[in-house]
């Protein structure tokens, strides 16, 4: 598999602490599919962590590296979220979300020492955690006779496709998933079915 056929994730969440001056910062680790998780996620963080002074935090989705954020949540500016966000990029992850819950110890650590305990919050919190290969998909829609169903669905699962949608009737419409390293041998085998109508979505 080439480089650009894959990106790396992690498939489960991770919580690590690190302490300085007093001050805790737990980091707290999720994989995330879309940014509308992440104002959950951050609700009940704050729930959990009510005392509490900053819950700061970094997001990468998907593969082309447009699509990320990062707060501060009042913090210095760029103490915080991006530190975390360089964490993320020094993994090369994406489809992750990272929160940084600060207690305030006391005593003031400056820019630098921020700086250095969300990266150090934050690296722990990789650490402790596998990473996974998964394969860049296409997406591609397909319709067709319910005859049909089995053919396909033979097809979906040899090339390892993932299933988004399916409906059932007696002509159906299914939204899959293509490896991109198999899009061109995976397209064939369904054109070669012949009344199966393939379309990008």
């Amino acid at each position: 598999m080439k480089e650009q056929d894959f990106y790396l994730t992690i498939a489960q969440t991770s919580v690590e602490e690190f302490k300085d001056k007093g001050s805790r910062f737990i980091a707290y680790a999720f994989p995330l599919q879309s940014k509308d998780a992440v104002k959950k996620i951050l609700l009940e963080l704050k729930k959990e962590h009510v005392k509490a002074v900053h819950h700061c935090f970094a997001y990468r989705i998907g593969i082309d590296g447009n699509n990320f954020r990062v707060s501060d949540d009042g913090e210095p500016s760029g103490s915080a979220g991006k530190p975390i966000l360089n964490q993320i990029d020094s993994k090369q992850l994406t489809n992750i979300l990272v929160v940084v819950v600060r207690y305030f110890g006391g005593t003031l650590l400056g820019v630098p020492g921020l700086i250095n305990a969300y990266k150090t919050a934050t690296s722990l919190a990789l650490q402790t955690i596998p990473f996974v290969q998964k394969a860049i998909e296409v997406n591609y829609e397909l319709q067709f006779d319910y005859t049909q169903m089995n053919e396909v669905m033979m097809v979906v699962k040899q090339m390892n496709c993932s299933i988004h949608l399916q409906e059932t009737n007696l002509f159906c419409l299914l939204k899959i998933g293509i490896p991109k390293a198999r899009l061109t041998e995976t397209l064939y085998r369904l054109e070669e079915l012949h009344t199966v109508l393939v379309k990008k979505y």
